[in-house]
């Protein structure tokens, strides 16, 4: 068995010269000799960073979105273009319309920037399901996580509607698992459904608790300074080997991960991998 993950999107980039950032997520995964992509980022950089790392997207058999935000989405146009057909794995609410209320009374639109028939048109083949299933031996889908703490309250200024009186409950929000020989790895888009929500879920499906590693973004960085600390708090339970943050966790939220725990404390930015 074995599982590489390499980071081709995020805010910020590594050592490897040549690549670029923007805001937003992609991961892929090669496990056990298929290769999956987690995310395809807004669009701008997947193929760009993709190609000068030696990584060939036409060997992508499958694609699976964390939610149907635009910076996760985005590179789904391009890579069925450059690529060809594609089977897509989601929530069936990943088409739901999305927006971000400044204070100024300006909108953004922050959903998935291509509507389902076109992308259909353009080769993408899409599976949707709400609930935990393996999409290939060893990796998994969470669904979508339950919301049970009582301190992972989210981000409050997102919402369904340009009116804003329907806040965003993402329940497209979903996470990856790949089984490796070190234990349980959960790869994560932005967490909306909460870092803890989403392990506990992970727990409660596989039936398993050794998460070995936690890699993505957990949006802690547009939470209160409360959910990051009970978030903190809950991970000490765990005993994760490694915590490789990025995209949606912020500096702030992500010194603090480090100062609680410096021996697992990861930078995912594009180019960080991971071998299993």
């Amino acid at each position: 068995m074995s599982t590489r993950i390499t980071i081709l999107c995020e805010n910020s980039v590594g050592p490897i010269s040549g690549t670029l950032g923007e805001h937003g997520f992609s991961a892929l995964v090669e496990h056990n000799g298929d290769t999956l992509l987690w995310d395809t980022g807004q669009g701008f950089t997947l193929l760009h960073n993709a190609q000068r790392m030696n990584k060939n997207l036409h060997q992508v058999g499958q694609v699976a979105l964390s939610h149907g935000h635009y910076d996760h989405s985005g590179g789904l146009l391009p890579l069925l273009r450059s690529c060809g057909p594609k089977r897509v794995f989601a929530h069936p609410a990943v088409f739901t319309p999305r927006y971000r209320h400044k204070d100024t009374g300006e909108s953004l639109s922050l959903g998935l920037p291509y509507p389902r028939e076109y992308l259909e048109g353009q080769g993408a083949c899409f599976d949707l399901s709400a609930g935990y299933r393996e999409i290939q031996p060893g990796i998994a889908l969470t669904g979508e996580v339950p919301r049970t703490t009582g301190f992972e309250t989210g981000d409050s200024g997102l919402f369904t509607d340009l009116s804003a009186s329907q806040r965003d409950r993402f329940d497209d929000d979903q996470s990856l698992v790949i089984t490796t020989n070190k234990g349980l790895v959960v790869l994560l888009g932005c967490c909306h459904a909460g870092l803890i929500n989403t392990l506990q879920h992970v727990s409660a499906q596989s039936g398993r608790n050794d998460i070995y590693a936690v890699v993505g973004g957990t949006h802690l960085g547009f939470c209160s300074a409360d959910q990051l600390e009970q978030t903190i708090q809950a991970l000490t339970t765990w005993q994760i080997k490694k915590l490789a943050v990025s995209h949606c966790t912020g500096f702030s939220a992500a010194c603090r991960l480090q100062q609680a725990f410096p021996a697992a404390f990861h930078n995912a930015q594009v180019g960080y991998g991971l071998s299993l």
